[in-house]
């Protein structure tokens, strides 16, 4: 493995990204298997949208090539990253109240003698999914406006 790799894996922003589409992927297939309808619609929206777009990134960073990317790569890719990360969180937090909403609206069923289909498991999942997702796209942007603010230019 170059030595590239294994240092962006070992960064902070690193796990972060690998954390940010795991609990992204998570939540999009928890929907995704399962009925949903609705607003649920637009957060599988947010969830597809970032997962695919963190994997972009994460895959740009960690075979080095953001020189690259036109207009937004080179000296612009921590920038790049941190405008992802503030649109990130901010379309996952409606998202995460979507969540709720639809989590709240179905606790009725979560009663042992209910014998219909219930959906309320199933959107608590996904709930807790997109508040996680939220929590580490949080965190990188955090990071990554400490890093602008300090001058760096690189993700790493």
């Amino acid at each position: 493995m170059p030595r590239y790799l294994r240092k962006f894996l070992k960064t902070f922003l690193g796990i972060l990204r690998v954390l940010q589409i795991v609990f992204g992927a998570g939540l999009w297939v928890t929907i995704a298997a399962n009925k949903y309808e609705g607003s649920i619609h637009f957060v599988l929206f947010v969830a597809v949208l970032f997962w695919l777009l963190t994997l972009a990134l994460f895959f740009i960073t960690l075979l080095d090539k953001q020189d690259l990317v036109p207009v937004v790569g080179g000296q612009r890719w921590l920038g790049t990253n941190l405008a992802h990360d503030v649109a990130a969180a901010l379309l996952y937090l409606p998202a995460i109240g979507v969540m709720i909403y639809k989590t709240e609206r179905n606790a009725y069923c979560n009663l042992d003698k209910y014998q219909h289909m219930c959906l309320y498991k199933i959107y608590l999942t996904a709930a807790v999914f997109a508040c996680l997702a939220c929590v580490a796209y949080l965190v990188s942007l955090v990071y990554c406006a400490c890093r602008k603010c300090r001058g760096a230019q690189t993700v790493i």
